[in-house]
C-alpha cells in the first residue's frame, strides 16, 4: 500500500511541475497556488516536490529573459505524470529520469540548442529546403543557425549531425561553421558531425575545403572522411559514400569493427533519457553490424543476439544500463 501511495505522490508532483513550467503565465500563476496547497496537505507531498522543484529551477534558467523554448523538458515530465507505476523500482527510476533531464538542461550547449534557428528532437530526422534552394537534413538531437547574406551563406552547426545538399551559387559560397573549422563547399553533398573534441566531415559528392586559423587549407574529396580538431585535420580516410547515403536514407548505423562503446555512443544520441555503460569494460568488444537508429530497442536486442555476454537492463524507457557481467563457471 505504501508503495502505491509513494508512486501516486510522485506522479502528482510531476503533474504539478508540468503545469508550473507552462508557456502561459496565467496557467503558471494558477498552478503556483494549487501546488502550494498540495504540498501543505502532507509531509510526503512536500518531500516529493523538493526534488522536482530543483528541475523547475533549471527549466526557468533555460527559459531566461529571452523566453527560450522549454517544451522538450516539459514533455519529458509530462510522460511521467499520467502513467501509473506498478513497482516501486519504476518510481525510483522515474525520479532518476527527472535528475537526468535536469543534468541535460544544465549542459553547456543546451540553451544554444533551444534557441537555434533549426533543430530536431532526439530520435527524429528533419529535412528543410533553405532559402537558396539547398537541402538540409538534421539528424537526431541536432541544431543549426543560419546566416545568409548577399556575399556568403553560413550555416553554424551547434550540435549533432547534418546532411547537406548545396545549391549552386557562384556569387555566394556555402560555408558550414563547426566548433573546430570552417568548411567551404566546393560542390554538393556531404555530412558533418559535431563532437565535443572534433568535427567529422564525410564527403559524398564533390569537394569541401577545410579552413582552420594558422593552418593550410585541406581539400576533402568524395569518398574521403576527415577528423578535424583544433590541432588541424587528421589523416584522410576512405569510406563507401553510397553506403553512407543509404544509411541516412534508411536511418541506419553501419559499423565495421568499431568498439562497442562507440556504437553505444551513437545509439545514445538517438534515444531519450540515459543509456549507461562502463566504457573500459565493454571496449574489448568489437562490432560489425547494421543497426536501426529509429528503433534503438531493436538495435540493443540485435547486439544482445550477437554478443550473449552482454546484459541490457531497461529500468524504464528512459534509463537503460548495458554491461558484461562475469560469466559463471
Amino acid at each position: 500500500m505504501r508503495d502505491a501511495r509513494a508512486e501516486t505522490i510522485a506522479e502528482q508532483a510531476a503533474h504539478w511541475i508540468v503545469q508550473l513550467s507552462a508557456d502561459d503565465e496565467h496557467t503558471r500563476a494558477s498552478a503556483r497556488a494549487g501546488f502550494a496547497a498540495w504540498k501543505a496537505q502532507d509531509p510526503l507531498h512536500a518531500k516529493a516536490a523538493a526534488g522536482m522543484e530543483s528541475l523547475l529551477g533549471q527549466v526557468h534558467a533555460v527559459r531566461g529573459p529571452s523566453g527560450g523554448d522549454v517544451r522538450p523538458a516539459r514533455a519529458a515530465l509530462a510522460a511521467i505524470a499520467p502513467k501509473r507505476r506498478r513497482h516501486l523500482a519504476a518510481g525510483v527510476a522515474a525520479a532518476m529520469l527527472v535528475m537526468a533531464v535536469a543534468a541535460g538542461l544544465a549542459a553547456s550547449d543546451r540553451p544554444a540548442y533551444l534557441l537555434a534557428d533549426l533543430r530536431s528532437p532526439t530520435g527524429q530526422w528533419r529535412t528543410h529546403t533553405l532559402a537558396d534552394g539547398s537541402h538540409l537534413t538534421l539528424g537526431s538531437d541536432t541544431a543549426v543557425n543560419l546566416r545568409f547574406t548577399n556575399g556568403e551563406r553560413h550555416l553554424q552547426l551547434v550540435r549533432g549531425e547534418i546532411l547537406v545538399d548545396v545549391a549552386k551559387d557562384a556569387r555566394r559560397p556555402f560555408i558550414v561553421d563547426s566548433r573546430h573549422a570552417a568548411l567551404r563547399a566546393l560542390g554538393t553533398r556531404f555530412t558533418v558531425r559535431q563532437q565535443d573534441d572534433s568535427t567529422i566531415l564525410s564527403m559524398i559528392e564533390s569537394k569541401v575545403a577545410v579552413q582552420l586559423p594558422q593552418h593550410a587549407t585541406t581539400v576533402v574529396a568524395a569518398g574521403q572522411r576527415a577528423r578535424i580538431t583544433g590541432a588541424g585535420v587528421g589523416p584522410l580516410e576512405t569510406f563507401d559514400a553510397a553506403s553512407l547515403q543509404d544509411a541516412w536514407r534508411a536511418h541506419q548505423l553501419v559499423v565495421d569493427d568499431r568498439p562497442l562503446p562507440e556504437v553505444l555512443d551513437e545509439l545514445a544520441r538517438h534515444r531519450p533519457g540515459q543509456l549507461r555503460y562502463d566504457r573500459a569494460q565493454l571496449a574489448p568488444i568489437r562490432v560489425a553490424a547494421v543497426l536501426p537508429l529509429d528503433d534503438t530497442d531493436q538495435a540493443l536486442q540485435l547486439l544482445i543476439d550477437n554478443f550473449p555476454q552482454l546484459r541490457v537492463r531497461m529500468l524504464t524507457r528512459y534509463l537503460v544500463m548495458v554491461d558484461a557481467p562475469p560469466q559463471k563457471k
